[in-house]
């Protein structure tokens, strides 16, 4: 389904970049973060910046911070500063849409994401629930469990996936001993992954 938005959108960077101004509608970004987050080149977010400006999707903006400045013997100075980004134009005309068509369509390829879980320890279990099944009741977006999991590894899928969405992700994991214990002692984390609605992806323990 994603390969339909890159034709409408023109291309895959145009569309991470979208959805991550549609997933956090009030943040600030400077062209450096939207790279950072999305993992598209600077030119390349340059490009897409200056195409979503002139059909007012997002818009230049200023806002003014406080910066906490330490001084000598502990004491602190508030400095105010004017920040320049970019943020999404709320008066965009087709924002609702935009919003509808985007986030409607499942960004992350399941059997890829399947493989890249498969590669970060002996996993034995993957529920996505949250922005995958979009139900924002979710404890998590994406649940673990298993053992002998490489943490490097899984930052590494769960920051790609991110950027993909456009949107950080709520992830938790728990040995397969843990997870099963706390199944047996109706953990309320547990039930709650379990009540809500979600997907089983990795079932090796056969969960119902």
């Amino acid at each position: 389904m994603d390969i339909i938005l890159e034709k409408l959108f023109g291309s895959s960077a145009r569309v991470k970049i979208i959805r991550l101004f549609l997933f956090n509608p009030e943040v600030l970004f400077t062209s450096s973060t939207i790279s950072r987050r999305a993992k598209v080149a600077l030119p390349s977010v340059r490009r897409e910046i200056a195409l979503l400006k002139s059909i007012n999707l997002i818009k230049q903006k200023e806002v003014v911070v406080t910066e906490v400045i330490k001084l000598k013997k502990g004491k602190i100075k508030n400095k105010k500063k004017k920040v320049q980004g970019i943020t999404l134009n709320p008066l965009f005309p087709f924002l609702q849409a935009f919003r509808n068509l985007i986030l409607s369509v499942a960004p992350v390829d399941r059997k890829k994401l399947i493989k890249d879980i498969n590669g970060v320890g002996r996993v034995k279990l993957m529920i996505l629930s949250g922005v995958f099944t979009q139900n924002s009741n979710s404890r998590t977006d994406l649940f673990l469990v298993g053992n002998a999991i490489k943490e490097g590894k899984l930052d590494r899928v769960v920051k790609n996936v991110e950027a993909e969405i456009g949107k950080e992700i709520v992830y938790a994991v728990l040995s397969t001993d843990d997870f099963l214990y706390r199944l047996g002692m109706y953990d309320k984390f547990v039930r709650d992954v379990l009540d809500y609605p979600h997907e089983k992806v990795i079932n090796k323990l056969n969960i119902t």
